[in-house]
């Protein structure tokens, strides 16, 4: 039996890279998944989804708007009757700058998307979890959620305020069975990697040389590593695991 049969999924970031993968396997599992993101290629993972032969639909939102993550929920329950998975993927990297050379804003542009946004499409999926019984909220963190890297201090930041929300908010609402974990990925070539990895000149094959050697099971990761580990979590099989964090990251974290 697929492992998320019933279930209805709201993943924020899935028009590319890790949420693209994620809506992919969810959906192989019998989820129906509703695509939030502010990039219109979102319709066009979708429309493949559909055209699978999945239940799938793309709304855009740009997650920093309370009033329109609001309407991207209200979308999900419409659509498709319920919502009970909601994964907070979208982030961005920041600029790599020192902290004492950064720009205010610079700071509370990484801030909004990586981790108020966290807070707002939480604070909109709870009600309607509630109503369903249950529920699994999974926040994409990162390793650098968990330790250091001495570059993009507001992306370590936003990363580590997740890790520690996800920690809370399984307290907050294990009595409604709503559960809250974190995934924290290692170096994946998604275009956030590409992003950070052309803004600190690097050749991007000399690059991830370097960021293999990084990661002892055998180099950098793929985004179905990710997804599998999203899957789990929204499953049943998963029904016991709440406030954890998820590590994916080829043993980079283990030294």
């Amino acid at each position: 039996m697929p492992r998320l049969k019933n279930k209805v999924a709201l993943i924020t970031g899935g028009a590319n890279g890790l949420g693209a993968a994620i809506a992919q396997r969810m959906c192989e599992e019998d989820c129906a998944v509703l695509i939030v993101d502010r990039d219109p290629q979102g319709q066009k993972v979708a429309e493949k989804l559909q055209a699978e032969g999945h239940k799938a639909a793309f709304h855009t939102c740009d997650v920093t708007i309370e009033a329109e993550v609001k309407s991207a929920v209200q979308a999900a329950v419409d659509q498709f009757g319920s919502l009970d998975v909601l994964v907070n993927n979208a982030g961005i990297e920041g600029a790599n700058t020192p902290t004492d050379q950064l720009e205010l804003a610079e700071w509370e542009k990484v801030m909004a998307v990586n981790t108020t946004a966290v807070f707002l499409c939480t604070k909109h999926a709870i009600a309607p979890m509630r109503q369903a019984g249950g529920g699994s909220i999974i926040n994409i963190s990162s390793i650098y959620g968990m330790v250091g890297g001495a570059d993009i201090p507001p992306y370590h930041a936003s990363k580590g305020a997740v890790r520690v929300m996800s920690k809370n908010d399984a307290l907050n609402f294990a009595a409604d069975n709503i559960r809250v974990n974190s995934v924290h990925p290692g170096f994946i070539f998604t275009s956030l990697v590409d992003r950070y990895v052309k803004n600190a000149g690097m050749e991007h094959d000399a690059a991830k040389a370097s960021l293999d050697a990084l990661h002892p099971l055998g180099g950098t990761g793929h985004p179905d590593d990710i997804a599998w580990g999203v899957v789990y979590l929204a499953s049943d099989q998963a029904r016991w695991v709440t406030g954890s964090e998820l590590v994916i990251d080829g043993g980079y974290t283990a030294r």
